[in-house]
């Protein structure tokens, strides 16, 4: 039995989170209504200039559960043309584009108007939420192995794939990964997945260990000039993770001759970064940003959990109840956890 109410983590500043009562949605034709298995906090939820300006909202675009019921009429299908029912263990993105305009006709789909316009009803870290007709599009139904915590982690690890493909990685890239944060640690594994050399560099003791235990070298700050010495000078491909300017100058000052430098995390409208034009121009350097993720990139995202590349367990993750959201979300914004991952 649905009820008619249910608990959501509604976010009023990054220091107001509460868990508040609200109608369950109601479902038009075509649409799919989830119950929430598990849903991570993102790190992009935690910049206050980034987050704030969205508030009040419920919390959370990274889940994965069950769907309990269907809209009227013919039940919503999937891109090979399997119907979804009740029952069914999904991943559901919070955007999906339209599929046919011009920039998804070039795989451009973050710059889709649909995809923009699109998103889940009310938001991920909910009981329960509506996944509106154009989101059973970007839906996928999980392997009967993959928990509902691993595939919570679909649209993150997405991201990371988006990035690495925009950024060319090959096997013989030197790819240096400032920040290991979540993202960075997912930045870590798949490019070591690609066979590439790896190194981090990050503050904080613990995340330089969690690296090394996916294949990297990784060093304090203070240290990776001795270490990019031993490159020959330079990276190959600079991961900037900090949406701070001066982790992207950081960045520019790591990436060697030739190499590029990818902008993975903003910095606040009207942020300065300091480039020296002629070291970026006779180096023949690069700089790439990355924004979110499309549908190739949650399937192959997808495809990497089910193979066990990337899990909450190899990435450190803590696990929490949904009523401990508050404090999962203070935690991480005092970088006293990698990733928080709620579970319902």
């Amino acid at each position: 039995m649905i009820p008619t109410e249910m608990q959501v983590a509604m976010l009023r500043s990054v220091d107001d989170i509460a868990i508040e009562r609200v109608a369950v949605p109601r479902l038009a034709e075509g649409e799919l209504l989830v119950r929430t298995g598990a849903a991570g906090i993102c790190t992009g939820d935690i910049m206050a200039w980034y987050v704030q300006r969205k508030a009040p909202l419920v919390l959370g675009h990274e889940p994965a559960g069950e769907i309990v019921a269907v809209g009227p009429g013919d039940a919503p299908r999937d891109e090979s043309g399997r119907s979804f029912v009740p029952g069914d263990r999904v991943f559901v993105h919070h955007h999906a584009p339209c599929f046919s305009c011009g920039f998804c006709a070039r795989g451009d789909y973050v710059q889709c108007a649909t995809w923009r316009a699109t998103r889940i009803d009310p938001g991920a870290i909910a009981e329960y939420f509506r996944v509106p007709r154009e989101n059973v599009r970007d839906t996928l139904c999980l392997p009967e192995h993959l928990s509902y915590v691993d595939g919570s982690l679909v649209e993150p690890l997405a991201c990371v794939v988006k990035s690495l493909r925009r950024a060319e990685l090959v096997a013989s890239d030197r790819v240096l990964c400032i920040g290991l944060g979540v993202m960075g640690l997912m930045h870590v594994a798949l490019a070591r997945n690609a066979d590439a050399a790896v190194l981090g560099s990050d503050p904080i003791a613990s995340r330089r260990e969690r690296a090394q235990s996916l294949g990297a070298r990784a060093v304090a700050p203070e240290e990776l000039h001795d270490a990019l010495a031993a490159w020959g000078g330079g990276a190959d491909l600079v991961i900037c993770g900090p949406g701070s300017s001066a982790a992207l100058r950081a960045a520019f000052e790591a990436c060697a001759p030739g190499g590029r430098v990818m902008m993975f995390t903003p910095l606040e409208p009207g942020a300065q970064f300091d480039l020296d034009p002629a070291s970026f121009y006779f180096g023949d350097r690069r700089m790439i940003a990355s924004y979110s993720c499309g549908p190739d990139d949650t399937r192959a995202a997808l495809a990497l959990l089910a193979a066990g590349v990337v899990s909450a367990e190899r990435l450190g993750a803590t696990i929490r109840p949904f009523a401990e959201v508050a404090a999962a979300y203070a935690d991480l914004r005092a970088a006293r956890c990698i990733k928080p991952i709620l579970t319902f």
